[in-house]
């Protein structure tokens, strides 16, 4: 039911989109999605780790991979709007977002005021939310703030369905990082091909 709708309101009408990416493939498939429905992805946006920094310990932001993004950009052949991550996790425990000075989330909001400013026409965000709830409201509590839409079409997909899909269609993800259970370091750099 929740993909339904999600379908219903992705063909409603095409809109111009900002791709939010970060280095995984969960965000690049998104795009797959976005452009799969008729939207036009107009530039890709990212927040990245400050200079030095390789992993950052947040709760909305996947920094591993963050080395790629310039890459990402020019394969995809689009404009990337960057900016560094300053804030820091807050209100975590809680199931809504209110904005917080200094919250990690309104380094996303900038993020997104700055694409607005650099590319006027774009309505909508695509975000390769899967179950995160956490990063789903903060993202929509944002975009309600900025009069855009949310596009996350993998919102609560079966996992195994989408990277089934991803394999089909031949994206070459690598383990950029391991940590869980049944992962090991020699699985780094293996494709899920």
């Amino acid at each position: 039911l929740c993909f339904s709708l999600l379908l219903a309101t992705a063909l409603a009408r095409a809109m111009r989109v900002v791709g939010l990416i970060s280095g995984g493939k969960d965000s690049v498939w998104n795009l797959h999605y976005c452009q799969h429905f008729g939207h036009e992805v107009v530039c890709v946006a990212n927040l990245a780790p400050p200079p030095g920094v390789c992993e950052l310990d947040s709760y909305m932001y996947q920094t591993v991979g963050s080395d790629v993004i310039d890459a990402i950009a020019q394969a995809l052949g689009l404009p990337l709007v960057r900016r560094t991550i300053m804030g820091a996790p807050k209100a975590i425990a809680s199931n809504s977002y209110i904005p917080l000075e200094g919250d990690e989330v309104e380094d996303l909001t900038l993020l997104l005021q700055d694409v607005v400013s650099a590319h006027p026409g774009v309505q909508a965000v695509s975000c390769g939310a899967i179950l995160s709830n956490y990063q789903r409201l903060r993202v929509e509590s944002v975009c309600a703030r900025l009069g855009l839409k949310v596009l996350a079409f993998m919102w609560r997909q079966e996992q195994e369905l989408l990277l089934q899909q991803m394999i089909n269609g031949g994206v070459d993800a690598r383990i950029a990082k391991v940590a869980s259970m049944g992962l090991e370091a020699r699985h780094v750099g293996a494709s899920i091909l």
